[in-house]
């Protein structure tokens, strides 16, 4: 790092672009120091002026450096736009950020924003900055010649606040521009449609320029201090603020129709622009313009470091889509969740149904393997077998035990929004209660009902065909692959991220269909009505929309179990899949096929072992990130985990058979 001699030796205003730039890069480096005391970055500032005022022809190099820098860099785009999308849309705005993460910048620009990206790298920067005192700000001024004798009679006296004349004029043409932007998006048709008709009527954005240009006039005729001036800020917020509500009344609609991200992303940018007005307004009409310019300015730095998050971008723009994602999970988890004998019975009734179909789909399954395909193809047909079986079972209002923890976890999280009292933490651990009990009856349902069922297919395939339905050679791969020896567990735990994985497809689809009306399409567009009739458009209308996530999540589902393994394994990762059901089915083929004496291998009780622990591991994964993304969606917060956990382990001691079987 240079010393500060160093730096303003080397202060040529007559130097390329870039190399000018540079020196105000060094010197902030400098102002900077480690980046731990912001203290001492102040105290920088004062050495730096100190310096600067008592080296004989600095201050003039240091004037003419800094006009030419007015000159070539225009600061509105910075205040105005900085920290938006240029195009008000999500996709090139992670496409910008992923340019910020990924390509390097360069010093060579006349861009306001990227000059600033690469001034302010760290945010570190807003500390000192908020520190800089109004005496520190006039002595700034001073020394870049801010200070003069002709500035209007109306506006504040030179001094510290003389850096108003400049400021007053960037500050009003970035207020202009804001409030276009502001108004061109509340103009767009894809929010216009989606306004409450209330706030169509009251038509905010059409006099919002019209009251900018008042507040405008009335600075310029009267000063910063009139009470015209006050009218026409009154006004112009006012207006401001009908704007913004305006706006808030899409999210009524959104909540009704469903989600789109593109829509919530064009709705945060036009708020965060209402916030930027606000901002520029107080810092333009300040009494001490040039610390609200500071202020300004260190919003500005934190703003460059949120602005190269991917992270916060996709967080804050995906959060009303998981909250509907997490609301439809939480009405379809309601029909998981048995509370009474009845409601237990039937769901084992349609576990054991479950669990039947899920034998004929291991059978589907090895007579793929049977056809020695390559590992892509054998995959896709898997696939295919899986889906076609899981989409079965839902038409059939069977059960598969595994796709349940996706589904109840909002149903859960819902409930712990009010635990305030005591009878609040008892009826949720009741609901624990049930959940746990309606999800082991689930794999009981599957599992109790698969074994025998391949078993009886493959002795009735040894009668029928001279053969079993594998061979030994595969029935011990089935009993190597199951092992508890082996990294089965870990596979179980990776099969249920893929569970929710397609529970989040599932909701995501539903959302899309939702969204863009495709039920109402359905039954009323004219070309489907009379192609189908009108009777049946309804009929089909009605069944997709009550039935398009359970679609789209099985068949996920089936095409992630089916193909995540040569898939991986073509990147020599090779990632298996582990699901209870069908696992439960493969080893009892597996026994089927070797006969009473794979009674007698330990192998065959290694694989028994672990298939409890599989169905735990599967519901458990699922249901935790199921969870955890249902608590982000509805804003559940400060939850009292410790208050809840001895309330499960009390009610444990005291009644461990309600988790198993109903009262």
């Amino acid at each position: 790092m240079r010393t500060l001699s160093e730096l303003l030796d080397q202060l040529e205003p007559g130097a390329e672009l870039a190399v000018r730039h540079l020196w105000l890069s060094d010197l902030l480096d400098w102002i900077r120091g480690d980046a731990s005391n912001a203290q001492a970055a102040l105290s920088r500032v004062g050495l730096f002026l100190d310096a600067a005022h008592a080296r004989p022809g600095f201050p003039e190099r240091l004037r003419l450096w800094w006009l030419t820098l007015v000159e070539t860099v225009d600061a509105t785009p910075l205040f105005a736009d900085f920290g938006f999308a240029p195009r008000a849309a999500f996709l090139s705005e992670l496409g910008e950020r992923l340019r910020y993460k990924l390509l390097p910048g360069t010093p060579e620009t006349t861009h306001a924003t990227e000059l600033f990206m690469l001034l302010f790298p760290v945010p570190f920067d807003a500390q000192w900055l908020k520190l800089l005192d109004e005496d520190t700000l006039g002595r700034l001024g001073a020394l870049l010649g801010q200070a003069g004798d002709d500035a209007p009679a109306d506006l504040p006296a030179p001094g510290a606040s003389a850096l108003l004349k400049d400021w007053q004029a960037t500050l009003l043409e970035s207020l202009t521009y804001c409030t276009s932007q502001v108004c061109a998006t509340g103009f767009s048709p894809e929010l216009r449609l989606r306004m409450s008709p209330q706030s169509l009527l009251a038509r905010p954005f059409h006099g919002l320029l019209a009251d900018l240009e008042a507040l405008r006039a009335a600075l310029l005729l009267h000063g910063p201090d009139s009470g015209a001036l006050h009218l026409a800020l009154d006004q112009f917020k006012s207006r401001l603020e009908a704007c913004r509500s305006a706006a808030s009344s899409v999210y009524v609609h959104l909540d009704e129709h469903g989600i789109s991200v593109g829509l919530v992303f064009r709705l945060r940018q036009l708020r965060e622009r209402i916030l930027r007005i606000r901002d520029l307004l107080d810092c333009l009409l300040s009494d001490k313009p040039a610390t609200s310019a500071m202020q300004l300015l260190a919003r500005l730095v934190l703003l460059a470091e949120e602005r190269r998050s991917i992270r916060a971008l996709v967080a804050s723009n995906s959060t009303l889509l998981a909250a509907k994602v997490a609301e439809r999970g939480a009405e379809t988890g309601e029909h998981y969740i048995t509370r009474d004998r009845a409601a237990y019975t039937d769901m084992l009734g349609k576990a054991a149904g479950g669990g039947a179909l899920t034998a004929v789909t291991t059978l589907l399954k090895f007579m793929v393997v049977g056809l020695a395909l390559s590992a892509f193809w054998g995959g896709f047909l898997s696939s295919i077998v899986y889906a076609a079986s899981f989409v079965l079972i839902q038409l059939m209002h069977f059960t598969l035990a595994t796709k349940q923890p996706a589904m109840t976890a909002p149903a859960m999280a819902a409930k712990l929004k009010d635990l305030r009292t005591g009878e609040a933490v008892s009826e949720f651990v009741d609901e624990v209660t049930h959940l746990v009990r309606s999800q082991v009856a689930a794999v009981l349902g599957n599992v109790l009902v698969v074994v025998p069922a391949v078993l009886l297919i493959s002795i009735a395939m040894q009668y029928g065909l001279g053969r079993p339905m594998i061979d030994a050679k595969e029935a011990a791969h089935v009993l190597h692959a199951l092992s508890l020896l082996g990294p089965t567990l870990l596979w179980a735990a990776f099969t249920g991220v893929v569970l929710f994985a397609a529970s989040i497809i599932g909701g995501w689809v539903e959302n899309w269909f939702v969204l863009y009306r495709l039920a109402s399409a359905m039954r009323y567009n004219p070309r489907i009505t009379r192609a189908l009739g009108v009777a049946r458009a309804r009929r089909w209308g009605h069944f997709m929309r009550d039935n398009i996530s359970g679609f789209t999540s099985n068949i996920a589902l089936g095409f992630m179990l089916g193909l995540i393994p040569p898939m991986t394994g073509f990147f020599g990762v090779e990632l298996e899949v582990r699901h209870v059901t069908l696992s439960s089915g493969q080893l009892a083929a597996a026994v089927a096929a070797l006969g009473w004496d794979a009674l007698r291998q330990p192998a065959l009780w290694w694989c028994v072992a672990a298939i409890p622990l599989i169905g735990a591991l599967n519901l458990g994964v699922s249901f935790y990130f199921a969870f955890r993304l249902a608590l982000r969606a509805h804003s559940v917060s400060g939850v009292d985990r410790g208050r809840i956990r001895s309330a499960i382990w009390a009610r444990w001691r005291s009644k461990p058979a309600s988790f198993f079987l109903p009262d």
